[in-house]
């Protein structure tokens, strides 16, 4: 055997126990074929060779919970995301509008909620920029809304309006609506009127976020929301040319008829793997839990601090989740389920052990993501009942959102008991992270700062929030490459650097482990490989390698 292309002149982690680090990688037919000297035998005078130009080759990312095309989409309209302030955010809408005037709404997706104090965005504002068309922008989270009052018309909402299952028409003292939209049963009948983007145009930007997505160093996604519509996104995408990276798409089961959805679950699975052509798999299916915390929607087992009346929202029963996640199990899907406030996690946990307790044990790798807040009687059930634990581990930070919304909302006791990342680690639980984009920055080596850290990128607080829950850096490589590898039933395939796994890697400029942590971040992602073919980086039309 040759190698078609050898890594060498850097440090290579391998993430294997076995064989931590080596100095020469090679790959022959999209697999590595052979590490250290072994690797460089294998060199002759066709093989490439890669200069890592003294920095580090390691297994290429994953991100166990991001949202590609709904983040596509959602940006290509008012760009809000930077703003700093509710009057920056209706500049952009008064000013995308005047540039727009053939668009019939006016989205824009990723509003930071913590701008508007409490969270409350009030529908005034955006009339006085647009007040002839409906406006509709969504925070960063996806579970607040933002609407005119033409778009709160239209869904036919006013004082009468009772209040939605599953959602919240926040209201002014007259019983008006105010303008804030919460959770997905007051969001979606304003969703549904939105007009869908052209299916030529979601393709095109499906394929520009998963090139910056590979940029980033990532080979292997699992999209997290995915509707029927938003399949036929994927297939058309797949089908034109390869994308440079593989993907798992969750298919989202909402309460309302749930059953009767069952089949077209089961159908969408099939076609993905019909057409998929190896890049492409559909063997998830997404629940909602609860909401998020600083909107108030998460379900807890205690009221909110701030509103003691409330325990949040929970998406669906405990008993009707059971059996979703029972029904679902049992035709062969893995549950990926959004659990966030301690009630939410908590139903999680009794639907995935009613549904091993109904269908018998099998590896079924269950996922409940951001798991935000636990309660301690149930950090060990994640290990007993296989549940993968998926973290967005930039959230665990002490950024705006968390000071100045949630942790007035959880008060200091629940307050510290968030993202407890290294307790369930402890504990045996397999962990994955993600990034949840455009929720947050999907460049995995952001999330590594802060997992290691837990600190802001201006270095705060001394030493770290809640320091007892910072992991090591092998750890939290870990977590971003054969943890996700693990829940996407691939360990066999990628996730760490050993002969015969498929060249799934990624060349960073700089030796994550010679920079301090606070500096991960910073770091140049220099070439992605997905299947020994380069992704990232290099010239154009080229590859930066020599014979």
């Amino acid at each position: 055997m040759r190698a078609e292309t050898i890594f060498t002149g850097g440090r290579i982690h391998t993430g294997d126990p076995a064989l931590p680090r080596t100095h020469a990688l090679a790959v022959s037919a999209g697999r590595i074929a052979a590490l250290g000297d072994a690797a460089l035998a294998l060199r002759d005078e066709g093989t490439d060779t890669v200069d890592l130009d003294g920095g580090a080759l390691l297994p290429s990312f994953g991100d166990g919970h991001v949202h590609p095309l709904l983040g596509a989409i959602g940006l290509r309209g008012v760009p809000v995301r930077d703003c700093t302030s509710v009057e920056q955010v209706v500049a952009a809408v008064r000013d995308w509008a005047r540039r727009h005037p053939e668009a019939e709404w006016i989205t824009g997706d990723a509003v930071d909620p913590s701008l508007a104090e409490g969270g409350l965005f009030d529908a005034r504002l955006l009339d006085a920029a647009v007040p002839d068309r409906p406006v509709l922008l969504r925070t960063m989270d996806h579970h607040t809304g933002w609407a005119n009052s033409e778009a709160l018309r239209r869904a036919g909402y006013g004082p009468d309006t009772p209040q939605p299952v599953g959602g919240e028409i926040v209201r002014r003292p007259d019983g008006s609506p105010l303008g804030t939209l919460r959770e997905f049963g007051a969001l979606n009948p304003v969703l549904a009127l939105v007009p869908p983007r052209p299916l030529a145009e979601q393709v095109t930007a499906l394929r520009e976020t998963t090139a910056a997505l590979a940029a980033a160093g990532l080979t292997w996604l699992q999209d997290a929301w995915v509707e029927p519509a938003q399949v036929d996104t994927w297939l058309a995408a797949v089908a034109e040319q390869d994308l440079p990276v593989r993907a798992g798409l969750a298919l989202l089961l909402e309460p309302d008829g749930w059953r009767e959805r069952l089949p077209r679950l089961a159908a969408d699975r099939d076609r993905v793997e019909a057409a998929g052509r190896g890049r492409l798999s559909a063997r998830a299916v997404k629940f909602f839990a609860d909401g998020v915390i600083e909107s108030g929607t998460a379900a807890l087992l205690e009221p909110y601090s701030d509103c003691p009346h409330s325990h949040g929202v929970a998406n669906w029963t405990g008993a009707e989740l059971a059996e979703a996640v029972t029904a679902v199990d049992a035709l062969g899907f893995q549950p990926h389920i959004h659990a966030i406030g301690d009630h939410g996690v908590r139903i999680a946990l009794d639907a995935v052990e009613a549904a091993a307790r109904r269908n018998g044990q099998r590896a079924r790798r269950p996922v409940i993501a951001h798991v935000q807040l636990v309660h301690p009687d149930d950090l060990p059930r994640f290990a007993e009942l296989g549940v993968i634990a998926n973290f967005e581990p930039l959230w665990a930070q002490t950024d705006p959102l968390m000071t100045e919304l949630t942790l007035p909302r959880l008060g200091p006791d629940r307050g510290s008991r968030q993202y407890q990342i290294a307790a369930l680690l402890r504990g045996g639980t397999r962990v994955s992270f993600g990034s949840d984009w455009p929720v947050t920055r999907y460049e995995p080596l952001a999330g590594l700062a802060t997992a290691v850290t837990r600190q802001t990128p201006d270095g705060l607080p001394d030493g770290g929030w809640l320091p007892e829950e910072r992991i090591g850096l092998t750890e939290a490589l870990a977590a971003y490459s054969a943890g996700v590898a693990h829940q996407a039933f691939e360990e066999a395939e990628w996730g760490v650097l050993r002969p015969g796994l498929r060249a799934d890697l990624v060349h960073l400029a700089t030796d994550p482990y010679a920079v301090p942590a606070g500096e991960l971040a910073s770091i140049e992602v220099a070439g992605t490989w997905l299947g020994g073919r380069r992704t990232h980086g290099g010239p154009p039309g080229g590859d930066r390698s020599t014979r």
